[in-house]
């Protein structure tokens, strides 16, 4: 191989590069397959065992959250937190849920400074059954979590049959989160 050439294949190797990226970018793109459906490895086993405590400074619900709260109703968990936008967005929805008087509706707060926590509860209101504060995040990561918000659904004894990954929309609630609710009160 002469210099030359040696020189325009050195010159071509990232253009190479970047369209072997492109080409599976595309391929992932254009295949139909929702990002956000990320299999867990929870789904139809039972919670992680955990206990949390309260909010430190919170005092407008019972007392931390642990796995033997979740059995006896349907139960959502939703992992929320003050610094997380998303997490504002979802709100209304997560709202919406706790006036189900047949499903429970805790929150796991993640990573949170107890004062942030506190005046995000008392800004938008505490829909929350009970709330964990999950300050190192252990419990998070035992449930799988990788961001915020990511919300769990459990039947009745305390199995995960459920996870919705980021924000819970008003489409997700009608097309995922109440029919699985529905089926699980069944």
């Amino acid at each position: 191989m002469t210099g030359s050439t040696a020189k325009r294949l050195l010159f071509l190797l990232p253009v190479l590069l970047f369209l072997a990226l492109a080409g599976v970018m595309a391929f992932y793109m254009l295949s139909g397959r929702d990002p956000g459906l990320l299999p867990s490895t929870l789904i139809d086993k039972p919670a992680p065992q955990f206990s949390l405590p309260a909010i430190a400074g919170w005092n407008r619900s019972p007392p931390g959250l642990a796995n033997k709260d979740l059995p006896g109703k349907v139960t959502v968990v939703n992992f929320f937190a003050s610094w997380c936008v998303p997490c504002r967005v979802e709100h209304p929805q997560i709202t919406e849920l706790s006036r189900d008087k047949e499903i429970q509706v805790f929150g796991i707060n993640y990573k949170d400074k107890s004062g942030a926590a506190s005046a995000w509860l008392t800004r938008y209101a505490n829909p929350y059954a009970r709330i964990g504060a999950d300050l190192n995040g252990r419990v998070g990561i035992d449930f799988g979590v990788y961001g915020m918000p990511e919300t769990f659904i459990l039947d009745r004894t305390g199995r995960i049959r459920f996870k919705h990954v980021g924000p819970i929309l008003p489409r997700h609630m009608k097309e995922k989160i109440l029919p699985v609710i529905r089926e699980l009160k069944k």
